[in-house]
């Protein structure tokens, strides 16, 4: 991950160094390999860059094309570089050494504002185009870089952190009550459905999938990608489902080992992170190279309060999945003394904004950290394989043949589905007539997800217009899915580009501060697209869910892995146990929050109250998801979040 910056003076005023000088300052407290600048009349762009890839050593960026009299700027890993070599027409004696930023810029020069339509990766870059006095860039698909901007009569400033932004003497730190409105009126993890505001007035940001173009004081915000797959993939035989997914997530892959640091990779007991594990170790056991693994483990004094399906604690799988596909260094983290109260400011300053991940947030940091002292420069995990490469729900596919009353086959698969995953086949028979008829049996959706109460103040919901603005985007008034349809979701899930957008910029801001690019095998554009088109008998079938991923993995995954539907790892369960010794300071906190005025006119101070109430002096670990719990932590985020507004 490298930091990027610019100022354009639309009024052709020269940019000053004093201005300039004032962004860069602030991104020096990152780790760095070179900081760099290029000044022109009235333009600036800086970069901040960390040396991740073996072309990016000694790369210059800001680089300055003086024939074309055109700078660039980037935060890029490219990953289809082999594609555009051949559309691009570049020569061959200079194909392993030319830089991503030279493969965007020879893009612009080909295709100029579409080009972003031909980059696979993730990145963020900023072209000066000096002849038109045009300013164009683009962010990847999924947001996986940052990209803020401010912009009035005068001025555009651009910059991948927002607090650098802030200290140029024009721009005003304002707290934007839209974008808390949505994050307030939203239950999951999503922060906004808008994804183009921020926390702050007066800075923006350039959406996932958009790319920005700046002539004069007119800026342009276009969507260049859109993932939903045209038609189904048609292939003859299963086997050759399963030999076209390898042959494309190999790929995926290898284009993501690209490092001349050590490569790294979350690893769970699970099949995403499994196979992003299984593929990875292949391909660096041909370059004699060691594939490092972290693994999070609850701490020792945890007592395992969950039911018997689920596995707080993974090391039986993961040890299982390492020691059967070999050359890994293997790393279990418990992160002893970590928890995720106390490390609530030093979240915000990383993330700029408030946060709804707390359970994990502790030990997401610290696989950065523990990887960053490992000399990792890339660290590999499957966060989007629930929607991609492991895709696959039994019970929802069931639901569609009883729905076409397909007896036989139903029949068969039941009964393959309970000797594998356990249970008798014909109890199920009641929820698979729920999950197909839901107007019948009015599932609400407020039933089927462990959310806590509404948390926004009315009259704040009412006064922003909160919810009609994210049932526009099919979220319901509890803040969650308006259907239970889990197909229409997935739909919606490639079809909208706020779902990922928060863990994202979480993901590229720590691996700014701990010079590492954080990288997931399952989110590939070709990946995406390819398990899109694949027909939903693929995923299910002989009673397995996420039956291609299984099948796929045949002799890559040990089968108490690959095979097991019966157990599933939970992490960050010991969240409220690691609390017991700083409980008192938690509940104080909680209290002197409960009083807060300010905090008051955005959240529903009842609701804040009746949750105090019910939440024991004694911490109860088995109650790590209770809604009152959660709520009062993400109350507690969001207070301290505004007081640095005071």
């Amino acid at each position: 991950m490298s930091a990027i910056a610019g100022i354009y003076h639309s009024n052709n005023a020269p940019v000053t160094r004093d201005h300039y000088s004032i962004i860069m300052d602030n991104l020096a407290q990152f780790p760095a390999n070179d900081i760099q600048c290029w000044n022109k009349n009235n333009a600036f762009l800086g970069c901040l860059s960390q040396w991740i890839t073996p072309e990016s050593i000694g790369e210059q960026l800001p680089f300055y094309d003086s024939e074309r009299n055109v700078a660039i700027t980037a935060d890029a890993i490219i990953d289809n570089r082999e594609e555009l070599f051949t559309l691009l027409q570049v020569e061959t004696g200079l194909r392993k050494t030319i830089p991503d930023s030279q493969l965007i810029l020879l893009s612009y020069y080909k295709w100029e504002e579409d080009c972003p339509k031909y980059i696979i990766g993730d990145f963020a870059f900023m072209i000066w185009d000096e002849r038109k006095q045009k300013l164009f860039g683009a962010r990847d698909f999924s947001g996986t870089r940052t990209l803020y901007y401010y912009q009035d009569k005068k001025h555009f400033a651009f910059c991948t952190t927002i607090e650098a932004l802030l200290n140029l003497p024009y721009i005003q730190k304002q707290l934007n009550e839209d974008w808390l409105s949505e994050f307030l009126a939203i239950s999951s993890v999503v922060d906004t459905v808008n994804t183009s505001i921020t926390p702050y007035t007066t800075i923006e940001q350039v959406p996932p999938a958009h790319s920005i173009s700046v002539e004069g004081n007119r800026v342009k915000i276009k969507q260049y990608c859109t993932l939903l797959a045209d038609s189904k993939l048609n292939l003859k035989s299963d086997n050759e489902y399963v030999e076209a997914f390898q042959e494309v997530f190999q790929k995926s892959v290898n284009s993501r080992l690209r490092t001349h640091h050590q490569v790294g990779a979350h690893l769970s007991g699970g099949l995403d992170s499994g196979s992003v594990v299984g593929f990875a170790a292949r391909s660096l056991k041909n370059e004699n190279k060691l594939l490092h693994t972290f693994s999070y483990i609850p701490v020792k004094d945890f007592k395992d309060y969950t039911p018997k399906r689920l596995l707080p604690d993974e090391r039986p799988f993961i040890k299982e999945t390492v020691n059967y596909i070999g050359g890994i260094k293997d790393h279990y983290l418990d992160f002893d003394g970590k928890d995720s109260y106390s490390e609530i400011n030093e979240y915000l300053d990383i993330l700029e904004m408030p946060y709804k991940f707390f359970e994990n947030s502790f030990w997401i940091k610290g696989m950065f950290e523990t990887a960053n002292k490992k000399g990792i420069g890339v660290l590999l995990n499957g966060g989007r394989g629930n929607f991609t490469i492991s895709w696959g729900h039994a019970l929802n596919y069931y639901a569609i043949l009883l729905k076409k009353m397909k007896w036989l086959k139903l029949y068969k698969e039941l009964n393959q589905y309970s000797q594998n995953a356990g249970g008798a086949r014909l109890r199920r028979i009641p929820v698979l007539a729920k999950v197909a008829f839901p107007k019948i049996n009015k599932m609400s959706s407020s039933v089927t997800n462990n959310h806590f109460p509404r948390l926004i103040n009315e009259d704040f919901a009412k006064r922003k217009d909160a919810f009609n603005k994210i049932n526009k985007y099919g979220l319901d008034e509890t803040g969650w899915f308006g259907t239970n349809d889990i197909f229409e979701q997935r739909k919606r899930h490639f079809e909208d580009i706020f779902h990922w957008h928060a863990t994202n910029t979480l993901a590229a801001k720590l691996s700014l501060r701990y010079s590492l690019w954080k990288r997931d095998s399952t989110n590939d554009l070709r990946v995406i697209r390819f398990c899109l088109s694949v027909p939903e008998e693929q995923y299910v079938q002989n009673g397995m869910d996420r039956a291609l991923i299984r099948r796929s993995t045949k002799n890559l995954l040990p089968d108490k892995v690959r095979l097991n539907q019966r157990i599933r790892g939970v992490q960050g369960a010991d969240w409220v146990h690691r609390m017991t010794p700083i409980w008192d300071e938690f509940i104080n906190d909680i209290k002197l929050m409960a009083n807060d005025e300010k905090l008051l006119t955005f959240v529903d101070g009842e609701i804040i109250k009746q949750s105090i109430e019910k939440v024991a002096r004694e911490p109860r670990p088995e109650y790590a998801t209770d809604p009152n719990y959660r709520l009062l932590m993400r109350s507690l985020i969001v207070s301290k979040f505004i007081k640095r507004f005071a």
